[in-house]
């Protein structure tokens, strides 16, 4: 292993250089020392994304950074490539973010000025999506999208939620509805939804506190989408908050300082965010707390489908065949 990873890093001129894994998820992630330069080396792991996929992040991330927002840099490596393969393994090199996460999923959030904290989040999010619009990507740019399909369709990115098996046969039945319901309404709704390039995983652990600085990191998962999909996404594991609901308004608040959003949606795209989350589990159900964890989002996914269904009984939703 170790002189695998030293020859990825001398494609970076960086071979003597001091390494440690500090994350082993879907990446494997070493923290690099280089003399006085800090650096991330990210080995990506084979078939999750192309490299189509994996050069188009890298060259937004780039653009996002070179306008103000504060993400992580990729580092050329020596021949000026972003993106480099050797004997089949994928790499890249970021700039190494400082600070410490903004909490842990599940755990009470730990932070002196909350709602500060939660107003720059806002902030930061809005300028990401403005940079974003005002952004030409090249010919070749390309990342999975957030849409419609993604969410509801036959096949969502993150699983057939519906066919968790830990759902008893009432809450199958109640997501059944959920998913038939917002499909329609999703088409309804059709381009008056606000999409363009969203991060798409911006919880607490991928948003990294230094001193009055946020950086956000971990675009893993970022690419097309609706932008009230990345909002929810910011804002879901931190219902737990006993002051949540200012959390939520300073979030918003931050957000609409710089660029004006429909939020009218909000409930809509917690409850779709959570029942990704039951359709992620699936593949991990077998892994240590997978039971757990998966029982527990479904908890959260059905009080919030629930709630969302509910506040929608005044509308009349017609009622839509989806595919199995």
């Amino acid at each position: 292993m170790g002189e695998g990873i030293r020859d990825l890093l001398s494609l970076w001129g960086m071979e003597t250089a001091e390494f440690k894994l500090v994350a082993a998820r879907e990446d494997r992630v070493f923290k690099v020392k280089n003399g006085m330069q800090t650096c991330a080396l990210r080995l990506h792991r084979p078939g999750l994304r192309s490299s189509e996929e994996l050069r188009s992040e890298l060259v937004w991330m780039a653009e996002l950074g070179q306008n103000g927002i504060s993400v992580p840099h990729p580092v050329a490596s020596d021949n000026g490539e972003f993106l480099r393969e050797q004997n089949g393994q994928q790499a890249s090199m970021l700039t190494w973010m400082s600070g410490t996460p903004l909490g842990s999923t599940g755990q009470p959030l730990d932070q002196p000025d909350r709602t500060g904290i939660f107003f720059k989040l806002g902030q930061q999010m809005a300028r990401l999506h403005a940079v974003s619009d005002c952004w030409t990507p090249p010919a070749w740019f390309k990342r999975i999208c957030w849409d419609r399909n993604a969410l509801v369709g036959p096949d969502p990115l993150w699983g057939r939620f519906w066919e968790n098996p830990d759902l008893d046969a009432s809450e199958r039945t109640l997501l059944q509805r959920f998913r038939s319901e917002v499909d329609a309404s999703l088409r309804e709704l059709g381009h008056g939804l606000d999409m363009g390039l969203i991060h798409a995983d911006l919880v607490r652990e991928n948003v990294m506190v230094d001193g009055p600085t946020l950086h956000l990191i971990d675009f893993d998962d970022a690419g097309y989408g609706y932008r009230m999909f990345d909002v929810a996404t910011a804002l879901i594991k931190n219902r737990q908050e006993t002051d949540y609901p200012n959390l939520e308004r300073m979030f918003l608040e931050g957000y609409d300082c710089e660029r004006k959003l429909d939020t009218s949606t909000l409930d809509l795209f917690l409850a779709l965010r959570a029942v990704s989350y039951v359709g992620w589990i699936i593949a991990r159900l077998d892994e240590e707390s997978g039971r757990s964890r998966s029982k527990r989002m479904i908890k959260d996914a059905t009080d919030l489908v629930e709630a969302y269904l509910s506040s929608c009984r005044h509308v009349s939703i017609p009622q839509m065949e989806v595919s199995p």
